[in-house]
């Protein structure tokens, strides 16, 4: 039997402040277990939540960007369940009037096909504390850094229908929060993560099926292997006569399994009321025109914009408007060497094979932009080759933080390219003298053999011969075909 699959994902996202959503410690990361845990974190005796004004103006700019209804009027309330990391016995979350409500998203997938998706509403809350059972023996640790960071939890209609879908949407949403500054997206750390409900049906059938959720998927990857193990086993329990229980489950990355974490709660379990402690949040329509005007250029707008750049495809636009710190990077290569394919070209294959052979995020590359854009244009105005250019590119790289010219290195190391005719005539006949069954060959035919004889002067020379001059003055020599 053929099922439909039914998808939705609940992103959290962790807010760019530098202090807790209601109190002043740090949300730093890194730092040694419990030593950004104030007394209110802590939940100690008397202490009063403070709400974080810019966590307020980070919500509202997502809302804004994805143009959803806004909650003028928003509140706090109590989701009330024990676990060790959570001190106070109750997270701090909106239930009842979130500050974004209903919005789209709209997805291009890789066929073209264009989706939209959903958004049931985005709240502020708290983020717990964190079990630790690494090195333990046995024990469980508690770690109470995380407990206050302020998240936006992102919260999605049933709208996506397979693994793929899902793993465009958690992309876009990772794109757009990037874009507007209010995340930093870092994945490995935690920066945001999703659970992912997934259900299956008979198709026509309007009911939704028995879901389950899949609790903290932190990566595009593993995310998109729980969903299709978890359709995998629901299919095969339900074609086997078996029946699904409601309930939140783990994915093991090792495995690439889920398994049960605990049986599935219901609002109705989490006994949720008001805050006593926190008043309702009035926004007025100033606050929003002012946040509105300083919303920045979109990822959607970014990529049109590229793909009217001279030489850009639309497969190069997307891939230099999908992170805004890969967007402006390139952009500063561009505007230092005026040439956009080149610039293009460099940014999306060297660059991008150095960090991640360095594993380093694009704003800490050992090679700048404007020293990029110096070496993409000493290309185009052949005083190097682009094999020098290479050379030169992996100096920089190995000795990061130099802030020197490109000019400065072509001089001091005599890098120059030889383009003197008489230079690389002497030194193309010595080749062909050197090689002649391979000149031979060429003249019987074997044309791919040119690159061969190409590769011989550019090795005498030292990388420095112009290969274009090098071309003709081998086909010259040889006779063209």
């Amino acid at each position: 039997m053929a099922w439909e699959v039914v998808i939705g994902l609940e992103i959290h996202v962790q807010l760019a402040t530098r202090s807790k959503i209601f109190s002043g410690a740090s949300t730093r990361f890194g730092e040694a277990p419990n030593t950004q845990a104030c007394a209110v974190d802590l939940a100690l005796p008397g202490v009063l939540p403070v709400l974080n004004e810019q966590a307020i103006s980070h919500a509202l700019t997502f809302g804004l960007a994805i143009g959803a209804e806004l909650g003028k009027r928003s509140s706090f309330d109590r989701k009330n369940y024990f676990y060790p990391d959570l001190p106070k016995g109750y997270q701090i979350t909106q239930f009842a009037h979130p500050i974004v409500g209903r919005g789209a998203i709209e997805l291009v997938l890789e066929d073209g096909e264009q989706l939209t998706v959903g958004i049931t509403r985005a709240h502020l809350e708290e983020d717990a504390g964190k079990s630790l059972h690494e090195n333990m023996h046995g024990l469980t640790g508690i770690d109470l850094n995380r407990a206050g960071t302020p998240l936006l939890e992102i919260v999605s209609e049933p709208d996506m229908r397979n693994a793929k879908q899902a793993v465009a949407y958690f992309q876009k949403i990772h794109a757009l929060v990037k874009y507007l500054r209010i995340c930093d997206g870092n994945l490995n750390e935690g920066s945001m993560r999703c659970d992912a409900n997934v259900s299956i049906r008979k198709p026509g059938e309007k009911k939704l099926g028995v879901r389950t959720e899949i609790k903290n998927l932190n990566s595009f990857r593993f995310l998109e292997k729980a969903i299709n193990f978890e359709i995998g086993r629901q299919t095969e329990v339900l074609e086997n006569g078996g029946s699904l229980q409601q309930a939140t489950l783990l994915y093991d990355a090792d495995k690439n399994e889920t398994r049960p974490m605990r049986s599935k709660e219901t609002s109705e379990d989490y006994r949720y009321f008001p805050d006593p402690d926190l008043l309702p949040v009035l926004i007025s329509q100033e606050i929003i025109d002012t946040l509105k005007s300083r919303l920045p250029e979109l990822p959607e707008a970014r990529r049109q914009r590229f793909e009217k750049m001279p030489g850009l495809s639309s497969y190069d636009a997307a891939r230099l408007s999908e992170d805004p710190d890969i967007a402006d990077y390139f952009e500063a290569v561009v505007e230092q060497s005026k040439l956009t394919k080149l610039s293009a070209n460099w940014v999306m294959g060297e660059l991008s094979a150095l960090l991640n052979r360095l594993d380093l995020p694009i704003e800490k590359a050992p090679v700048s932009a404007q020293q990029l854009g110096q070496l993409v244009a000493r290309i185009s105005d052949n005083t190097i080759s682009g094999n020098i250019a290479k050379q030169i590119f992996e100096d920089l790289a190995n000795n990061p933080n130099v802030a020197v010219h490109i000019d400065d290195i072509i001089e001091s190391q005599n890098l120059g390219q030889l383009n003197d005719k008489n230079a690389l005539n002497d030194i193309v006949e010595q080749v062909i003298d050197d090689n002649p069954v391979q000149a031979q060959q060429y003249r019987d035919g074997k044309i791919k053999i040119l690159a061969y004889l190409v590769g011989q002067v550019m090795k005498q020379s030292q990388g420095k011969a112009n290969p274009k001059e090098v071309s003709a003055l081998l086909l010259t020599k040889l006779g063209s075909l």
